[in-house]
């Protein structure tokens, strides 16, 4: 490990795909968060992490494409990595990060432009709970490159329907965190208003049950939750997928803004335009399949057999639908195999974060005619991309989504064909 003096000057060469400034030295890379490209800046060493990181302390020269951050909190929350550049450079780099890692992969195709989807912002939240020094609360984000949590009282990149959320956040920790437990606090804004469950907290008593329901009442929650389980619910929560509504299960996935999961939707739902019967893979509660079923019958398959079942119900009280059948299956562990994938023209697949390897093999031994792949991962989609290049199916142009705006993260969609 090398010696890392209390402070050095650096100019910045480009940001790396996390985000962070990147200078160059004999000895590798250095990576300084919040510092941009053609910066010098004035840097010192991070306490506890790994050599090649710094934290900026002054700017010498600053890029003509810094601007002031819109958040008070940034540089301590972890929640955004990226308020300090100029809108045209930040999106030149985000689609770069897919252009970069598809051709290190050695996947030639083309990248369109980068689709805005931030819409209204963030239409879904996890906030922590912790008890901080001398016994007090904090409910907010983690920190950046830190497991502590930063205090928040406000956050800018949220969609208005989540209006209240914060402030319930607080009241549902502060009953809990008594129990010595940290508190993860997931919400969702639906059509009907709040919906929170939290995790973390031990077994409830029949007292600290009616706590929580008056707080729930007070904030008019739509409903409250503890690891899946019923505190109260005083109207079921619901969003509206296509033509139909859907009950969400407690602690559901969805995508982080409406806007973005209609961008994806509209991209899938284009490369499946002459479908007639589409298996939708890690379907979740059905953005995909729930609006495919308008022209298509689908078959929907996810390891979660709540927003299985909520898919399920929705497809079946919804009227104008082609046929929907929805089943619980771990495509991990049970992937669909070539001979169960021969009665479909086409496969939807949007699997999480780590890919869906095991399925995209026995994709690439199909004879599946059209795969249309979306992804919230660029190293993972590229890898099952390729599984599916060296399978014999052709990759289309690439469509980078951005739904996590101030973030690295980008969403794909592409269409693959035999």
């Amino acid at each position: 490990m090398r010696a890392v003096a209390d402070t050095e000057t650096l100019v910045i060469d480009h940001v790396g795909h996390h985000g962070d400034g990147v200078a160059m030295s004999d000895a590798g890379n250095i990576y300084v968060p919040y510092a941009l490209a053609g910066e010098t800046v004035e840097v010192g060493p991070v306490p506890g992490h790994h050599p090649d990181r710094r934290r900026l302390i002054r700017i010498h020269t600053a890029s003509p494409a810094r601007i002031a951050p819109f958040c008070a909190h940034f540089g301590l929350c972890g929640g955004c990595a990226i308020q300090h550049w100029d809108a045209e450079p930040y999106r030149a780099w985000k689609r770069a990060i897919v252009i970069t890692t598809l051709a290190q992969a050695g996947i030639d195709c083309a990248v369109a432009p980068l689709v805005d989807a931030h819409g209204l912002g963030r239409r879904r939240i996890t906030l922590h709970g912790r008890m901080g020094t001398h016994d007090v609360l904090k409910v907010g984000f983690s920190a950046a490159h830190s497991h502590d949590i930063v205090p928040i009282d406000r956050c800018p990149v949220l969609d208005p329907h989540l209006s209240g959320a914060i402030e319930a956040a607080w009241a549902v920790a502060e009953p809990l965190i008594a129990m010595g437990r940290p508190l993860d606090i997931q919400i969702t804004a639906t059509n009907s208003g709040l919906d929170i469950d939290v995790r973390g907290s031990g077994p409830l008593s029949t007292g600290l049950i009616a706590k929580l329901s008056r707080i729930a009442e007070h904030h008019r929650l739509a409903r409250l939750t503890r690891h899946g389980e019923l505190v109260l619910m005083r109207t079921p929560p619901t969003v509206s997928i296509g033509k139909a509504e859907v009950a969400l299960p407690p602690g559901s996935f969805l995508q982080a803004t409406a806007e973005g999961e209609a961008t994806l939707a509209a991209l899938v739902s284009g490369h499946c335009s002459r479908a007639k019967h589409i298996a939708d893979l890690f379907c979740g509660v059905g953005p995909f399949a729930l609006r495919l079923a308008a022209k298509a019958r689908i078959a929907a398959f996810d390891n979660d057999a709540g927003a299985v079942a909520a898919l399920q119900k929705a497809a079946t009280t919804t009227p104008g639908l082609k046929p929907v059948k929805a089943e619980a299956r771990d495509l991990f562990r049970r992937p669909l195999m070539p001979q169960e994938l021969r009665d479909y023209d086409t496969v939807v697949f949007d699997p999480p974060r780590q890919g869906a390897q095991a399925q995209a093999m026995q994709l690439a031994a199909s004879k599946v005619p059209t795969v249309v792949a979306v992804s919230c991962n660029v190293a993972t989609f590229a890898r099952d991309a390729k599984i599916l290049i060296d399978g014999g199916y052709r990759i289309g142009s690439v469509t980078p989504v951005d739904q996590f705006r101030h973030t690295p993260h980008v969403e794909l969609v592409a269409r693959f064909a035999r």
